[in-house]
């Protein structure tokens, strides 16, 4: 009862706290951009903290063609993790999840990184959905900075966890096997 309560108790606030953001303000404006994003990025992370089977499934599996990145890399993944780094989102985020060397630590930042692109592609597709409301009901352009904020603050953070889920795995891969060794030459002695 509890799987299903709680999920949905934390959409029917999503809908309602939007729905009181929609009222008062204006959806074409800046101001009403940002704040959508950041009530969705608020919302969403506490309902993606409560979904474990999603982050499963075979989407997230990192394809062939993305083990090298250079796909994200024409799209100028680089340059926006150089923002991060400027705007000191990617000190803050090392102190709040300090890299260790180790496979449960490696592990659980994989499973981070699932948790970050579930979140930011809820956010992403609900935008659009809001992005294609407005453009529909006033004009194309009215939609602007819907659309500006939902490439920067979703599409570029889902594209960023794509590209690192393959680094992460190798570097996983490594440690693992490191103590499969390590263990092996214990045993044997």
């Amino acid at each position: 009862m509890k799987k299903i309560f709680l999920p949905l108790l934390i959409v029917i606030a999503t809908i309602a706290s939007t729905m009181f953001l929609v009222s008062s303000m204006r959806m074409h404006s800046l101001a009403f951009a940002w704040a959508l994003n950041f009530l969705l990025m608020f919302w969403v992370s506490i309902f993606t903290e409560t979904q474990t089977k999603v982050l499963t499934l075979h989407y997230y599996r990192s394809q062939p063609w993305e083990k090298q990145g250079k796909f994200y890399e024409h799209f100028g993944i680089n340059l926006f993790r150089k923002l991060l780094v400027v705007i000191g989102w990617e000190k803050l985020n090392k102190k709040a999840n300090p890299i260790e060397k180790s496979a449960k630590a490696l592990a659980h930042n994989l499973l981070r990184t699932k948790k970050s692109e579930f979140a930011h592609l809820i956010i992403f597709l609900i935008v659009v959905g809001m992005s294609v409301m407005v453009a529909i009901n006033s004009r194309p352009r009215d939609a602007l900075w819907l659309i500006i904020f939902n490439i920067i603050f979703n599409l570029y953070p889902v594209l960023l966890q794509r590209y690192n889920r393959p680094r992460i795995e190798r570097a996983l891969q490594l440690i693992q096997r490191n103590e499969q060794r390590i263990q092996n030459r214990s045993t044997v002695e």
